[in-house]
């Protein structure tokens, strides 16, 4: 069988290639069934040993995006969450969104006094008189992961805030919870050591079918980094406008004006993003 060949990770590590997991990644996009099939035996059709996940990944996001380019946005989700860097921020401002929508009245780069010394906060979240303070965590690099380190300063930061809570901006709410956000995964130590203090970890697939892209596929909250037709410039310009998110470049359409795009360009890119609000 020509699916029965080993593949090489991003990590370097060296795996036989899943069928399965091949599958399921185009249903995820919402591509038929019959697209998913067709797909699955181009690309199966084209394996050799030792081939890149990078290189099958590549493959089967062009044959979709020649299929409907909304599918390829959908499918292209986890890198477009790493390209919302280099810097922090953009997740930041990602995770804020997402909460927002939500539910949550939400702020950015706050800082709170603690007992011992002031912090920087990544996301205040405030829902009815209750506050969660959330620490984004974001690695350029897909074969990193959130280490124990992580959740240990965070909790240590948590406490020392909780402690001066009396006598911050938000006494008249009650701070409930710690969060920690990353684009990448947890390793078994934080994962155990967050639980165990009872910091709440989001993670790319954690908690399990409640993991980041579970529910940015749940509200529709795509990055405008998932978008096929924008180029990397045009992503970077509407990003340091704060437009992170494709609903809100529906919004603030204007933007797309100020970048000199065409008419007919602006029309198909707001078709793309719409479909991708609506799917």
């Amino acid at each position: 069988m020509k699916a029965d060949v080993d593949v090489i990770k991003y990590s370097g590590e060296k795996v036989k290639f899943s069928l399965d997991k091949l599958k399921k990644s185009l249903i995820r996009s919402g591509a038929a069934q019959n697209t998913v099939e067709e797909i699955v035996s181009k690309v199966v059709d084209e394996l050799y040993d030792n081939i890149s996940t990078k290189e099958i990944y590549n493959r089967a996001y062009a044959l979709l995006k020649k299929e409907k380019s909304y599918l390829a946005s959908k499918y292209k989700l986890k890198k477009a969450i790493y390209e919302l860097g280099p810097t922090g921020f953009p997740f930041e401002r990602f995770i804020s969104a997402v909460l927002k929508y939500s539910g949550y009245q939400t702020e950015v780069d706050r800082i709170l006094q603690g007992t011992c010394i002031s912090h920087e906060v990544d996301v205040v979240a405030i829902k009815e008189n209750k506050v969660t303070i959330v620490e984004c965590k974001f690695h350029s690099e897909k074969t990193l992961k959130c280490n124990v380190k992580v959740p240990l300063y965070i909790n240590s930061r948590y406490n020392d805030i909780r402690s001066n809570w009396k006598f911050s901006q938000y006494q008249d709410k009650f701070l409930t919870e710690g969060w920690v956000v990353t684009n990448t995964r947890f390793s078994e130590d934080a994962l155990t050591f967050g639980n165990c203090v009872n910091l709440y970890l989001l993670s790319w697939d954690y908690p399990k079918n409640d993991g980041l892209k579970d529910c940015i596929d749940r509200l529709r909250l795509y990055p405008i980094t998932v978008s096929t037709l924008l180029s990397n410039r045009e992503k970077q310009f509407l990003l340091s406008r704060d437009v992170v998110l494709c609903r809100e470049l529906i919004d603030d359409a204007f933007y797309l004006d100020h970048l000199g795009v065409s008419e007919n360009r602006k029309k198909k890119i707001l078709h793309e993003v719409g479909m991708l609000c609506k799917s």
